[in-house]
């Protein structure tokens, strides 16, 4: 993360959610670039799913990667997730939380909002990732 582009803050009055990997806050400024990456699912380069979570979660997070390589960015310049899962439970927050952790090991986790939702806009989609990052 270029520290002059975007500073991630988790104040001591709010609880630490880096265990949840997210961070509560993402100040942005003296950006050159604002990189939005619509909602990303779990398809592969073929457009097929996995029938299992873990399988598209992972991939969610290459076709991100793919997307800032296009963009000329990379994982720690995304300042903002927006997480959609379909029949949210405790096991998928685990995967999810154990993959962010993998991508951000060495740095500050993005600002994070996880939505529960019925469905997504395939029918066998379970997860879906927008992100915004900042150059």
């Amino acid at each position: 993360m270029n520290k002059e582009t975007f500073r991630i803050i988790n104040p001591s009055t709010l609880y630490n959610p880096t265990p949840n990997a997210y961070s509560h806050i993402a100040v942005v400024q003296n950006f050159k670039n604002i990189i939005h990456i619509a909602g990303q699912g779990g398809e592969d380069s073929k457009g097929e799913l996995s029938p299992n979570f873990e399988e598209q979660a992972t991939q969610v997070f290459n076709n991100i990667q793919n997307a800032l390589t296009a963009a000329e960015a990379k994982i720690s310049d995304i300042a903002v997730l927006r997480v959609l899962i379909v029949d949210h439970s405790d096991e998928k927050h685990q995967i999810l939380i154990k993959i962010m952790q993998n991508l951000w090991k060495n740095h500050p986790f993005p600002a994070c909002t996880l939505i529960p939702v019925p469905r997504l806009a395939l029918e066998r989609m379970l997860i879906e990732v927008e992100a915004t990052a900042y150059t």
